[in-house]
């Protein structure tokens, strides 16, 4: 087998170079963020979920900010009534919410997500955070909707990424797990 002569391969590097910025895979990779206190650990980053998607009356979600808090590839699965659930891309799921959010009833009264209970499992670079919510349009004479969140996060950059998301909605047939009924 003959070598490959330093020059050769210098030249081939900088000959791929900029096929390989532009390949799928590197191009996907999450956007380097400083660290963040309120992304420090996977729980905070799952309370500055909840946080930036609820809001006041006449307020607006600021989809930048919840957009920092997914890896670009997340893969989000939701329960959207009791009979039907879907898949979105983050792109989907930001354009769903928002959806929700223009309605005429949830900008005129606002909205929240309220975390009733939260169970972490971190090991290393994973995390796995389960979760208890109360969603509610607010100033509405209606029971606040529970619903499970199932949320897997990595740890990269010195902070918490979300990299999925998968929801159901508890019934009378089928409770909220036990571990979040305590």
């Amino acid at each position: 087998m003959k070598r490959c002569r330093p020059a050769l391969l210098l030249a081939l590097a900088l000959l791929l170079a900029p096929s390989l910025s532009r390949s799928p895979l590197l191009a996907q990779q999450a956007p380097a963020a400083p660290p963040d206190s309120a992304l420090a650990t996977p729980e905070a980053t799952v309370r500055e979920l909840y946080r930036l998607v609820s809001f006041r009356a006449g307020e607006r979600t600021d989809w930048a900010k919840v957009r920092s808090l997914f890896l670009p590839q997340a893969v989000i699965f939701l329960r959207t009534s009791r009979t039907a659930s879907a898949v979105f891309s983050l792109d989907g799921f930001i354009a769903d919410f928002v959806r929700f959010d223009s309605s005429a009833v949830v900008a005129q009264n606002g909205f929240t997500e309220t975390i009733m209970r939260m169970r972490p499992t971190v090991f290393r670079e994973i995390a796995h955070v389960l979760v208890l919510y109360e969603a509610q349009v607010t100033n509405v004479q209606r029971q606040p909707q529970r619903g499970v969140d199932s949320i897997h996060l990595i740890r990269r950059d010195g902070r918490w990424w979300v990299a999925s998301i998968v929801n159901d909605i508890p019934t009378p047939d089928a409770p909220a797990p036990s571990e979040l009924l305590q």
